[in-house]
């Protein structure tokens, strides 16, 4: 794990169709607008990719900084997963060993763009959500 100075921000594949769906759930249930997002295609997440060791250009993984640290993998999702209302309860998936969450994770990962599919190009936020995605 990393120190980064912005905190909350979630680090996505904006080509993949997973990943940007998974942004929009969050930001569906992120009432407070606690997290800000930013695609690893953009500068500031190509920046932030290569800072905690994932290729921009062959992602696999997404990311949250959360209280300055880097949290990847199963981890990430986790993470963010039990900061937002309701959702608490997931934090017992973290009883799970990492490397078989992680396994679980990288097999979703690494068939996501088969499965789901992928855009030409990064999705485009509508304007509520466009105040939190960084550049």
């Amino acid at each position: 794990m990393s120190d980064w100075p912005d905190d909350d921000v979630i680090l996505y594949d904006g080509v993949c169709v997973f990943c940007s769906r998974w942004v929009r759930f969050i930001a569906a249930r992120d009432v407070a607008a606690r997290f800000r997002f930013t695609a690893i295609q953009s500068p500031y997440g190509t920046r932030l990719s290569r800072t905690f060791g994932i290729d921009p250009d062959d992602p696999d993984t997404n990311a949250v900084i959360h209280g300055g640290v880097a949290y990847k993998r199963s981890g990430g999702a986790l993470t963010v997963l039990s900061l937002l209302p309701g959702w608490g309860w997931t934090r017992m998936f973290f009883i799970v060993p990492r490397p078989l969450r992680d396994a679980v994770y990288g097999l979703v990962a690494r068939n996501r763009y088969r499965i789901f599919g992928k855009y030409d190009e990064c999705f485009v936020p509508d304007a509520a959500m466009r105040a939190r995605v960084m550049e």
